[in-house]
């Protein structure tokens, strides 16, 4: 059965990509660590590293493993840090959201929250609310800022007073950047840069309405900055919200008919939760 100690070993390895120097930092001898890779190889029944003279590199089962490995230390980590009681409110709060503009308001919410709890840390995670739902399922995330449409049976919330504006970022020498808004016509045949995620996708092909047959969709991601990139460098039109950022080269123009995407904030149901994640839950229940 695999241990962590081992685990937290093969880490250790996997970032150094020299067994010598991984066993100096975790004060094991060289034979005692290559013999504990080796069991760990023999346990999984696979290779996990590609061993050189100088230099190890993960194969494509040790890649696996360090992404599952990180998950496991990162869950038993933060296990840990909830079970450091005293007196004092204390601990830490994961938190992941997308890049959007009621982080904003969640960020009052923390700062007002913070002042009540100095010794309370928060640890932020950004990604798509894909991302964030499957970390807040593997625990590895307390609280979800997600932005709409979005499925959320499985969770408790509380939505957010923010909106999100929907608009696109297109280059300041675009026949586009001089216009106060701009429609579905305006966007037919153009090169587009949109989200991947599918509902959201929906929502954009229902706003184009019958010119939706017409999106030409030439990238697509999942965070805004580096889909802004590409905006910048001409590849196409990026579809996204509107954020408290400026994009050098780009200007934001809102949709018309405009698009108001609502945001809630997230958790599991029926959790019993460490003493300082339930005291914001309520106190942002409580504010809102």
């Amino acid at each position: 059965m695999m241990e962590l100690r081992v685990l937290k070993y093969f880490l250790a390895v996997a970032r150094e990509e020299n067994i010598t120097r991984a066993a100096a930092m975790l004060h094991l001898t060289q034979p005692t660590l290559s013999r504990q890779l080796m069991q760990l190889e023999e346990e999984l029944g696979v290779q996990l590293f590609h061993r050189g003279k100088y230099r190890v590199t993960l194969t494509e089962d040790g890649m696996l493993l360090r992404r599952r490995a990180q998950e496991l230390v990162e869950l038993e980590e933060k296990t840990r840090r909830e079970f450091r009681r005293d007196e004092q409110l204390r601990g830490e709060i994961s938190i992941g959201s997308g890049d959007l503009e009621a982080m904003s308001c969640l960020s009052k919410m923390l700062g007002s929250f913070h002042q009540l709890h100095p010794q309370v840390k928060y640890q932020l995670y950004s990604g798509n609310s894909d991302n964030i739902k499957e970390r807040i399922e593997q625990g590895l995330l307390d609280l979800g800022l997600l932005m709409e449409p979005v499925e959320i049976s499985k969770y408790d919330f509380v939505r957010l007073p923010a909106k999100e504006q929907w608009g696109v970022l297109v280059r300041e020498d675009s026949p586009l950047a001089a216009r106060e808004f701009v429609t579905a016509g305006d966007l037919e045949k153009m090169p587009l840069i949109l989200s991947r995620r599918e509902l959201v996708l929906k929502e954009l092909e229902h706003w184009f309405g019958e010119r939706a047959n017409q999106m030409e969709i030439v990238a697509s991601g999942n965070l805004p900055y580096n889909m802004a990139i590409l905006a910048r460098e001409g590849i196409g039109v990026l579809l996204t919200v509107k954020l408290r950022c400026i994009y050098e080269g780009l200007r934001f123009i809102p949709l018309s008919p405009p698009i108001e995407s609502g945001t809630v904030l997230v958790w599991k149901k029926a959790e019993t939760f460490p003493p300082v994640l339930n005291a914001l839950v309520n106190y942002i229940k409580n504010a809102f």
